[in-house]
């Protein structure tokens, strides 16, 4: 033959001894009526079986005197797993009359049973096997599966209403011996069976009204609680608003800052403007004077030339002693040229000097053109600017003009020149006099360039300001048009808090109007219970007729009796269906009393 585990057989005789006590506690509770006492037996043996559930397996732990097996360690670990038992915890550990962890245990089990949560208490102990395996051995019953089935016979005792007084109590000192008398059937539990699944049914009953409250209780706090988190969230919101109204009221005062800023910037710029233009009309008039000096040598230059042709016979017969004298004016020719062909490189970087400022100005101009899409307030300050470029461009015409004609006279000059030296090569002081006259030209040539660099410099320095000042307001409108779209966005967010608040309180009005109708439904059950009771069910043979369509019953219109009132009805009057957590299948409910209907058979049995 097998032998049999003994660790085995020790769980399942304490499997089945948890079995008894559990459903002999219930039955004796539901047939007693009330809430149970500390001195109530079939409570005592529950505690004591659990003592030995929970201590099979426990591993011995090592002390300075002794060895230590109790089952307050396991227990204490509840306190970390499940947030809620820091009560019970708490107040066992400040019980006065409490010396060893074996009676704060049994403290801890009552309070646990009071509060109807030792079921999920030691369910959460049974999950974390981990942490069991410090206290128990490995074949212990609450490693193994039949400590499930325990925490699942537990959540039967939710039923029972428990009222016990632990702090006068000797706990310490209790023997934890099972009573086994008190699980032998007798003749008068058969009896009372039926009297047993009346109050079965009105403790469902008791049951689910307070399942309700619980569950009604908790939305009320859950609704508190988003009223409170709105509350906060539509402070907050208005918090910012103000915020953002106090920094669009800055943005406004700066803006009027930088418009009046800009005002004083464009008047410096139109008498900066005014004051180049007497400038430039100075030194055109200058330009003219010179001009006029320039037409006066030349005719004199002519006149001096038709007077040495007059005298070239007389000059001939001279030509033969100034020979000697040719080679030195062949040199100082020479160094005439090489000064020429310097003055014609400075010509024609004053030439690339005016593309550049003409291709600064095109420029100048499409960046005028380009600002006045995005800037629309401006535009006639960049008409004015355009205006200005445009009569620049006109002087600089007028200029590269009167240029050409100069280096026309230079070329005519430069002709006649070789033409002299040629014919009149012999007249030394004569040449040497026109020398001196060119000389005279080239100095005033030299200082009307020097004017016009310098006025092309001021040109260019209004116009780099210019570009700094376009560059400045460009900026300025792109900060304006981000900060409206900030501001947009905040309104938008606004509106749509605004809306989630209305949902919210709306939803909060038709909850309260629920709840409200819900515990009117609660009290009107509540009195129709108390003015009810005590009255007697009705003789089958006498109910006859339903009370409330007054038609007789048949095979097709059953019975269905209430159990407070003792009204009687058919099966289509009595429509209203309830569902309880007891039954898988909805239950139907009396129309007057709201109490649970029972279907009578022929023989007036229930």
């Amino acid at each position: 033959l097998a032998v049999k585990d003994p660790t085995a057989v020790e769980r399942a005789n304490l499997l089945n001894m948890a079995k008894l006590s559990i459903k002999g506690l219930i039955e004796s509770a539901l047939s007693f009526g009330r809430t149970l006492d500390s001195d109530y037996p079939p409570l005592q043996q529950f505690f004591v079986v659990m003592e030995h559930c929970l201590k099979h397996g426990l591993k011995v732990r090592k002390s300075f005197l002794s060895y230590n097996k109790t089952i307050w360690g396991p227990l204490e670990l509840v306190e970390k797993l499940y947030p809620e038992a820091e009560e019970i915890a708490a107040s066992v550990r400040d019980l006065p009359g409490l010396k060893t962890p074996l009676g704060r245990a049994r403290a801890w089990l009552r309070l646990a049973l009071m509060q109807k949560k030792m079921a999920d208490y030691l369910r959460c102990l049974i999950i974390q096997r981990d942490l069991l395996s410090e206290f128990y051995e490995y074949h212990a019953l609450m490693m193994e599966e039949e400590g499930a089935v325990i925490v699942g016979l537990l959540v039967g005792l939710n039923v029972i209403d428990a009222n016990l007084c632990v702090k006068g109590e000797d706990l310490d000192s209790q023997v934890g011996v099972i009573d086994f008398s008190m699980y032998l059937k007798s003749d008068d539990d058969i009896g009372g069976k039926e009297r047993n699944v009346q109050i079965a049914a009105i403790l469902d009953q008791k049951n689910y009204v307070e399942e309700l409250n619980r569950q009604l209780n908790s939305t009320v706090s859950s609704l508190h609680a988003r009223v409170d988190s709105l509350e906060k969230s539509n402070t907050k919101l208005i918090e910012e608003l103000a915020i953002a109204k106090n920094n669009i009221i800055k943005l406004q005062e700066e803006n009027h800052q930088l418009r009046s800023e800009n005002t004083l910037i464009l008047m410096k710029t139109q008498h900066h403007l005014e004051a180049t233009k007497v400038d430039v009309e100075a030194e055109l008039q200058t330009y003219k004077h010179s001009r006029q000096g320039l037409d006066e040598m030349y005719n004199e230059a002519r006149r001096q030339l038709r007077e040495e042709s007059q005298l070239r016979q007389d000059m001939e017969n001279e030509l033969v002693v100034q020979v000697s004298m040719k080679h030195e004016i062949e040199l100082a020719m020479k160094l005439l040229e090489k000064d020429i062909h310097e003055k014609q490189d400075t010509l024609i970087g004053l030439r690339q000097q005016l593309d550049e400022v003409k291709a600064i100005n095109m420029e100048m101009y499409q960046k005028l053109q380009v600002s006045e899409d995005a800037m629309k307030e401006k535009n006639e300050i960049i008409g004015r600017l355009e205006d200005k470029t445009n009569q620049i461009n006109a002087t600089m015409k007028q200029l590269e003009q009167r240029l050409q004609q100069a280096e026309k006279a230079q070329m005519e000059a430069e002709a006649e020149d070789e033409k002299l030296k040629q014919e009149y090569v012999n007249k030394s002081e004569s040449l040497q006099k026109e020398f001196s006259q060119k000389e005279k030209q080239l100095l005033q040539l030299e200082t009307d360039l020097k004017i016009e660099k310098e006025w092309r410099q001021t040109l260019e320095d209004d116009l780099q300001k210019e570009k700094e000042t376009v560059s400045h307001l460009r900026i300025e409108t792109q900060e304006i048009i981000t900060l409206k779209k900030e501001f947009l966005k905040l309104q938008e967010k606004n509106k749509q808090l605004k809306r989630i608040c209305q949902d919210q309180e709306a939803a909060l009005q038709e909850l309260a109007s629920k709840l409200s109708e819900s515990k009117l439904k609660i009290e009107d059950i509540k009195e129709a219970n108390k003015a009810l009771q005590g009255q007697v069910w009705l003789k089958d043979k006498e109910a006859t007729h339903c009370k409330l369509c007054e038609k007789e019953f048949s095979l097709s219109k059953r019975k269905h009796h209430c159990r407070n009132c003792g009204e009687i009805f058919c099966n289509a009057c009595s429509d209203n269906e309830l569902p309880l957590p007891s039954s898988p299948k909805p239950v139907r409910v009396c129309d007057s009393c709201h109490a649970i209907l029972i279907q009578r058979c022929s023989s007036n049995m229930p």
